[in-house]
């Protein structure tokens, strides 16, 4: 069982995530690349909010190779390239994951390999 480490001591977390999540001994790993906004078919969407569903899309078809999926999440790392980009990435985010919530980190970066990604997100799973 997942521990969803929020002390009282400390200021609550801005949006949907938790501090930080404790991962009982036993448990296997999984650590996913960061995956773009870009489907199968090579399409990339102009939208912030449907790259950060292909993100957590192709997550997601990454942990089923393990036999896990999303809800075994503890930590995730997003990075969009823009602040407007923000809302719609966590809007996302936050559909796809209930309370607890897991780690999360969200930053502004400058962008990524090719100029029409917008989102990437990279994840921490254990099961």
């Amino acid at each position: 069982m997942l521990k969803h480490l929020l002390p009282r001591s400390i200021r609550p977390p801005f949006a949907r995530y938790s501090h930080g999540v404790e991962v009982p001994a036993g448990k296997r790993l999984v650590l996913c690349s960061g995956q773009l906004g870009i489907g199968a078919d090579d399409v990339v969407p102009e939208d912030a909010g449907a790259q950060a569903e292909l993100c957590f899309s192709n997550i997601a078809a990454i942990l089923a190779e393990a036999g896990m999926g999303l809800g075994n999440i503890v930590r995730i790392n997003a990075y969009v390239t823009d602040r407007a980009h923000m809302r719609p990435y966590m809007d996302v985010r936050d559909r796809l994951f209930a309370e607890p919530a897991p780690a999360s980190t969200l930053m502004i970066v400058a962008g990524f390999t090719r100029p029409e990604f917008k989102v990437e997100v990279e994840v921490t799973a254990a099961g």
